[in-house]
C-alpha cells in the first residue's frame, strides 16, 4: 500500500513509518523537520510542509491507500494543535477524494468501560481533569473528523508507554477494553496499520489498550 504519516516526528507516528515500511509499504512521512525524523528505508519518502496550508499538502495525500495521523499535543501548553492541525489534513483529503483516515485520539475522550472499578474511574477522572484542556481539543478533533465525510477511524489508547512491540492488545470497537491502562507507543501503531484495512474499524472509535 501507499501510506501518508502526518506527526512522522512523533513517538506513534515514527512506529508507524518504521512498520509499515517493515512490512513493504511505500510511506510518505510529512514533517515540518526532517532532522527529527530518526527513521529511514527503501520506500520512504520525507515530505517537508508546514500544516497551515492544505493545499500545501495536498501532493502528500494525492493518490494514497490511506493517511494515518499522529498528530497531537506533546504539552498541555499546545492544546488546540490537533484540531488545528488535523483540519489541515481533512480539507487536503476532500480536495483530493482521499478517502481512508485513521487518527491518534485518547481513552478518556471514549466511553468508560462499564466494567471498570472505582480505582479506574477515579484515576480516569483525575488524568481528565488535569489534561482537560488537551482532552477539549481532542474532542474538538473528533467531531471535525467525524463530519469530514471520509472513512475515518479515531484510535483511542491510554496512558502511552516507550516499549518494544508485543503485538498483544486488546481493541474494542465503539469502547474500550476494561481496565487498560496502559498502551506502548509501537502496539498503537501496529494496531493502526491492521485496521487500515478493517472495514468494521471504519466510522467509528476504537479503544486499544493491553
Amino acid at each position: 500500500m501507499e501510506l501518508t504519516v502526518f506527526g512522522a516526528t512523533g513517538g506513534i507516528g515514527q512506529e508507524i513509518v518504521r512498520q509499515a515500511l517493515g512490512a513493504g509499504h511505500r510511506v510518505t512521512a510529512v514533517v515540518r523537520d526532517p532532522a527529527r525524523l530518526s527513521v529511514t528505508g527503501e520506500g520512504l519518502e520525507v515530505f517537508r510542509a508546514e500544516l497551515g496550508d492544505p493545499a500545501a499538502v495536498r501532493p502528500a495525500v494525492a493518490g494514497r491507500d490511506a493517511v494515518l495521523s499522529g498528530l497531537g499535543a506533546r504539552s498541555r501548553k499546545d492544546a488546540g494543535v490537533a484540531t488545528r492541525l488535523t483540519r489541515t489534513v481533512l480539507d487536503a483529503m476532500r480536495a483530493e477524494d482521499a478517502s481512508r483516515l485513521l487518527v491518534v485520539s485518547a481513552a478518556p475522550v471514549g466511553p468508560e468501560p462499564r466494567e471498570d472499578g472505582l480505582v479506574d474511574r477515579t484515576v480516569r477522572g483525575i488524568v481528565s481533569a488535569v489534561l482537560k484542556d488537551v482532552y477539549v481539543d481532542l474532542r474538538a478533533m473528533e467531531d471535525e473528523v467525524a463530519r469530514s465525510g471520509l472513512d475515518w477511524t479515531v484510535v483511542r489508547p491510554p496512558r502511552l508507554q516507550d516499549k518494544p512491540l508485543t503485538g498483544r492488545y486488546r481493541t474494542v470497537v465503539g469502547g474500550f477494553p476494561p481496565k487498560g491502562r496502559f498502551a506502548g507507543r509501537a502496539d498503537v501503531a501496529h494496531a493502526m496499520l491492521a485496521m487500515i484495512e478493517d472495514a468494521g474499524t471504519v466510522k467509528q472509535g476504537v479503544g486499544v489498550a493491553y
